[in-house]
């Protein structure tokens, strides 16, 4: 079975953001609002279930 993916990217306004997406391609989970540091948007992402 497959696993959602993570994707940790930089927005247009080059912020930190993640975002999860199921194996159909469908986006079931997202960071609401940019970070300025990776780590800190990686954080939000570890309490939002990414396991890192």
């Amino acid at each position: 079975m497959a696993e959602d993916t993570w994707e940790i990217y930089k927005d247009n306004s080059g912020e930190w953001r993640w975002r999860r997406v199921a194996p159909n391609g469908n986006i079931v989970g997202a960071s609401t609002q940019g970070y300025v540091n990776r780590s800190d948007c990686e954080d939000n992402a570890r309490r939002n279930g990414w396991p890192g």
